[in-house]
């Protein structure tokens, strides 16, 4: 039987297996992921981030309600399962986007870990930019299914974004750098565009 912790910010770093980190009860204000068998604490998003977690969601949300063939599942804070890692490494993306996920079975029975989504979006933070610049890049792609991995950078000026598109190509990802304004489409959502403005 696990028992109850409660962790925080001085936990960053610390040991834990998947099943204590599932029992453990974290300190508000912090995000807390599991990377390679350690806790890693990072702040939780101000209103400038949490605006552009809340339109890259509004957009993937309108784009699987008119095309549910595509994408039928777009969650927040989702839990990512990366395969062969020292330890347990879970990173929850600030978007994810789904294909076919089962939405028809028990609820009760829905697990993180059996489900990868093809699309994840992560929005810069301030104080942790490596976190989504760097480590993301490397753990995404060591998830089959995901297929682009976005990357929204609104440190400049949150009205302005810039966004990095990471597109699985081979062995690789194939980056497409945007700038404020600029509109994205990808085969992978066939009829969907993305005017980078978070007021579009």
């Amino acid at each position: 039987m696990t028992t109850l912790v409660r962790i925080g910010p001085t936990d960053h770093g610390r040991p834990m297996t998947l099943e204590e980190f599932n029992a453990a009860e974290g300190a508000e204000g912090h995000q807390y992921e599991l990377i390679d068998g350690k806790v890693y604490v990072s702040p939780e998003a101000n209103f400038q981030s949490g605006i552009l977690e809340r339109w890259i969601n509004l957009k993937l949300q309108l784009y699987a309600l008119a095309h549910p063939e595509v994408i039928n599942l777009v969650w927040t804070k989702t839990r990512v399962f990366v395969p062969n890692r020292p330890g347990a490494t879970v990173p929850e993306p600030d978007a994810a986007a789904y294909h076919n996920f089962p939405l028809d079975m028990d609820f009760r029975e829905v697990r993180w870990q059996d489900f990868s989504p093809i699309l994840v979006a992560e929005v810069v933070p301030e104080d942790d930019p490596d976190k989504d610049l760097k480590r993301n890049v490397e753990l995404y792609f060591a998830v089959p299914s995901i297929k682009e991995y976005w990357v929204v950078d609104g440190r400049g000026d949150p009205n302005l974004p810039r966004m990095t598109a990471h597109v699985r190509h081979g062995k690789r990802w194939r980056p497409k750098q945007m700038e404020p304004n600029d509109v994205y489409s990808t085969r992978l959502l066939p009829g969907f565009e993305l005017i980078v403005n978070p007021r579009s």
